[in-house]
């Protein structure tokens, strides 16, 4: 009995080397520092590198997917928002004074798409148009800085990283790209073609910019994931309203109304991409039979606006009102 006990220590002595303290937090990880053939060397619980994340086992592996559907949808929508501000301030600026708004709303869109493709072009893999990301799981993914373990209560350990790679930071390296092209290009434009306007009008879109793009990241930064999952409702909240706003501060009651003038009917189709936007990102288009169908409910409110625009008209309503008494 004995010489049992140093034989039962030897054989328990490899497996509790072989022990490593469990890995606490919801995105901390294990980097791996070494692979031999099939066994792999793993460091200590931390944070894992940027373009990596935790699996199933705490170990972080490198993003190696690409971005689904949505993802890419998500992106647009994030592309178009600058885009969506420059128009609106050159339009609201410009006015009727120049002639010139064409030619700065294609130099604006010239801009966003050049600094998408450059974007594209400088993410991993470099001078690929396609990027590798991971998979988003949960709304959690975006907000890693929120779930740092305290094991002791006392001592942080940070295991912030991007657990939806590249999703949250390509929005930022797309904002300062956009940025530093508008600043290239715009102020030389604006300065040659804007005469219609006065020195201090010709710029004030410019000037707008600068403030939005600011909003623009803070919003990426806090609210990103929030975005993630609700930018289709908010494409199809936001472009009825408009929509709406629009038809009625331009008085159009009739068909008639809009084939006058050729800006009222690009103002039109521009809504209607927007509406098939959203329709194509909350269905996903994962059943073509069933999903294509929706997209001919597009034209449905301007149809019903005009239609029904002559019956809720203010003064027919006060008048008919006035005659009732």
């Amino acid at each position: 009995a004995l010489g049992a006990h140093p034989s039962n220590a030897a054989r328990a002595l490899p497996a509790a080397v072989d022990i490593q303290p469990a890995c606490l937090g919801l995105y901390c990880g294990r980097t791996v520092l070494s692979v031999n053939g099939s066994l792999e060397t793993y460091g200590d619980c931390g944070v894992c590198p940027r373009g990596q994340r935790t699996d199933d086992n705490k170990i972080c592996r490198e993003c190696m997917g690409s971005p689904d559907r949505y993802d890419w949808l998500y992106l647009g929508f994030m592309a178009m928002l600058p885009l969506a501000l420059h128009w609106f301030f050159i339009e609201w600026y410009s006015g009727k004074k120049s002639s010139s708004a064409v030619l700065q709303h294609l130099t604006a869109l010239l801009e966003c798409s050049v600094a998408a493709v450059v974007t594209l072009l400088v993410s991993d893999p470099v001078g690929s148009l396609h990027i590798r990301s991971c998979r988003v799981k949960k709304l959690s993914d975006w907000y890693t800085m929120l779930y740092n373990p305290s094991p002791d209560y006392i001592t942080t350990v940070h295991c912030t990283h991007e657990a939806v790679y590249p999703l949250y930071t390509i929005v930022f390296i797309y904002y300062a790209f956009c940025l530093v092209l508008m600043m290239l290009l715009r102020p030389l434009l604006v300065k040659k073609i804007a005469c219609g306007l006065g020195r201090s009008d010709r710029f004030k879109s410019i000037y707008a910019a600068l403030y939005f793009f600011p909003i623009l990241t803070v919003l990426q930064a806090v609210g990103g994931g929030l975005l993630y999952y609700a930018f289709p409702y908010i494409i199809l909240v936001l472009s009825l309203v408009t929509l709406a706003v629009y038809l009625s501060a331009s008085e159009v009651e009739f068909f008639k109304d809009l084939l006058v003038r050729k800006k009222r009917l690009v103002v039109l189709f521009s809504h209607w991409l927007l509406h098939a936007y959203g329709i194509i990102s909350i269905s996903k288009l994962d059943k073509l039979e069933q999903d294509l169908p929706l997209l001919a409910l597009v034209p449905a409110p301007a149809l019903f606006y005009l239609m029904t625009a002559k019956y809720t008209e203010p003064s027919r309503i006060l008048s008919e009102g006035g005659n009732g008494h």
